[in-house]
């Protein structure tokens, strides 16, 4: 099997070391699809050749050609390579990782073509990301991980995440009793709204000094999160929620706002803008490629 370069880093250290207060793990997400980044397939307007000819087609029997499948987003290209492999070369860069768990959709096998020692993939996703985190963690659990030692889940679509903001959030959390995550802390003027007379209005202005938000990775106890997650259940959006959920207060750690989670279209241009304004040299020394050609969603090459 060919090494990956991205992924080199890890190899570094085959034994993550054990902490005295337990063993860092790190959980990756990956079984959503992400309808609001990954646009629609375009419907031909009425009267068009092309419905036209789907319609004459249809009525002569002839089956139509299916849509093709979309690809979800956390594989769609971004500079150059799947989002999700920029965001476990990140932790491939943290050596006191004990493993890296990739949960994804039942039968997804996208990452069977990126096989590779530093993360390995198991089939546990569930409907909503609660249960996947859910499955996830006794699938780690199975590899020996214990109820104190800690986990770090990430979304795969914050692949712009360094590993030096997971090791400072690993520092910063593995003395602190309840754990915590990155955050970045607001700095635009945040307003309600309301429906009003021609559209939606402002109600009022919320005082913005003490509001963050919430980003990836979060880091907890295995055992308190999973408890967490069993009171709660699965329609918390993220693992702090279900923490808080139990009287308890995560620690905020400063991310920052090249952190952020992939989430429409414009996005991914955004993500391979600040690759590029990075020198684009990490993706290259790591992965290879050709320098600065990336892919949209949909499919357009951007050259930097």
């Amino acid at each position: 099997m060919t090494i990956d370069p991205l992924l080199q880093p890890s190899l570094t250290a085959s034994h993550a070391p054990t902490s005295v207060q337990g063993r860092f793990w790190a959980l990756v997400p990956c079984a959503g699809t992400g309808s609001r980044a990954v646009a629609a397939p375009p419907v031909a307007p009425a009267g068009s050749t092309i419905s036209a000819f789907g319609a004459l087609a249809g009525a002569a029997g002839e089956p139509l050609a299916p849509a093709p499948p979309q690809l979800p987003k956390q594989y769609h290209l971004v500079a150059g390579h799947p989002m999700v492999m920029h965001t476990l070369a990140a932790f491939a860069g943290v050596g006191r990782l004990a493993g890296t768990l990739v949960a994804v959709a039942p039968g997804d096998r996208y990452l069977d073509a990126h096989d590779h020692p530093s993360y390995f993939v198991v089939e546990c996703g569930g409907p909503t990301r609660a249960a996947t985190v859910q499955g996830g963690i006794k699938a780690l659990q199975e590899r020996g991980a214990q109820r104190d030692d800690w986990v770090l889940v990430h979304d795969a679509a914050r692949c712009l995440v360094t590993a030096e903001q997971i090791d400072r959030l690993i520092d910063v959390c593995a003395q602190d009793s309840v754990g915590g995550l990155l955050a970045h802390q607001l700095a635009d003027t945040l307003k309600t709204s309301i429906d009003g007379p021609g559209g939606v209005r402002v109600a009022s202005t919320v005082d913005r000094s003490n509001k963050w938000l919430a980003q990836t990775p979060q880091m907890f106890r295995i055992g308190p999160l999973l408890d967490a997650l069993a009171r709660v259940g699965t329609n918390v959006t993220d693992e702090a929620s279900a923490m808080e959920a139990m009287g308890l207060h995560p620690r905020l750690v400063p991310g920052g706002a090249q952190n952020f989670k992939v989430t429409y279209p414009d996005d991914f241009a955004l993500a391979e803008a600040v690759l590029a304004q990075r020198g684009y040299g990490t993706t290259l020394a790591r992965f290879g490629g050709e320098r600065g050609q990336g892919a949209t969603e949909t499919g357009r090459k951007t050259i930097f």
